[in-house]
């Protein structure tokens, strides 16, 4: 009994170290507070950066696209005049549908592709992974201006290497440039530029599923291509969605391919070919700048659209995971 008692001084020494170790609430507020102080100083420059170069241009934008400034009259309140002629506007939307078609081409064949490539990188199946793996990302590198440029030599339609195979081979008639193929051409472009960004990304998302449900599935006798597409593909899900929806949102800003392919084929890409090239041509060639405003807050309003059903998508998604 004894040895099991303690003294008085004890019992006080252990009470005032307990009361050391567990500060009060006061104290643990000024500590959360200190906390929170340092996480707003830390945030602080991307929020002044953020401020800056988006929501002062938007509201910028938002501003200007209810004026009209007439060369005789100067600058006037217009209301909503200008998203009304936006609306009404048959280049504007025509855009808009050829966007479409060119989003609903160029993102599935890229996905697959790019997902092929990344499972064989995953399952170690190719040599030299590395090495591939910096090929395939190198198109991402080069800009897209002048990877564009460099498309225009390949496929110009007198002299180009990809003409002239094409005539090779029986297609005598075959012009990249024309009004028929220029989509699908532009297309080929934005697949050898984009690939190797999503591929890596998927490639990452591959490796972060946990080793023991693959080898589990092996186990138990599963084959290569079934662990692939019924272990592997659902758990990297999320990932897939995402990046439909980011390039979604890319192909819906498309400008600088057609851009640059309107210097070398102008009589296949008109001024309004994409909804982009439209705000620019009405902005910058018609000094529209009004009109070119509410076009673009039009096309942002669209954009932030695709990204608030991304979010849900992928939360849906997350919640059924």
């Amino acid at each position: 009994m004894t040895d099991l008692a303690m003294s008085p001084a004890a019992i006080g020494q252990e009470g005032s170290t307990a009361g050391r170790r567990s500060p009060s609430r006061k104290q643990r507020g000024a500590l959360v507070r200190r906390r929170e102080q340092k996480g707003v100083w830390f945030v602080l420059p991307f929020l002044v950066m953020f401020a800056l170069f988006l929501i002062t241009p938007l509201g910028y934008a938002m501003y200007t696209s209810l004026y009209t400034t007439k060369l005789v009259g100067g600058t006037s309140f217009s209301g909503f005049a200008n998203y009304t002629q936006t609306f009404q506007s048959n280049e504007f939307w025509s855009g808009v549908v050829r966007v479409v078609a060119y989003a609903a081409v160029q993102i599935p064949v890229m996905l697959v592709i790019a997902f092929f490539f990344a499972t064989m990188f995953d399952l170690g199946i190719a040599r030299f992974g590395r090495l591939f793996r910096t090929i395939f990302f190198i198109p991402f590198a080069v800009p897209a201006v002048v990877g564009s440029v460099m498309w225009s030599f390949l496929l110009d339609p007198a002299s180009g290497p990809f003409t002239q195979l094409a005539h090779a081979i029986g297609f005598s008639q075959a012009d990249y440039f024309s009004s028929t193929l220029i989509v699908p051409t532009i297309v080929v472009i934005a697949i050898w530029e984009w690939t190797g960004y999503n591929m890596m990304i998927l490639y990452t998302a591959l490796k972060s599923v946990p080793r023991e449900v693959v080898e589990a599935a092996v186990l138990d006798g599963a084959s290569v291509w079934r662990v692939v597409l019924r272990i592997k593909l659902p758990m990297v899900r999320s990932v897939i969605v995402m990046l439909v929806f980011l390039n979604v949102i890319g192909a819906s800003q498309l400008f600088t391919e057609p851009l640059i392919l309107s210097y070398f084929q102008p009589q296949a890409i008109s001024n309004y070919f994409t909804p982009t090239l439209y705000i620019y041509n009405i902005g910058i060639g018609g000094q529209q700048y009004n009109l070119a405003a509410a076009a673009a807050v039009v096309l942002g309003i669209l954009v932030v659209a695709i990204s608030v059903v991304s979010l849900t998508f992928r939360r849906r998604g997350e919640g059924l995971l």
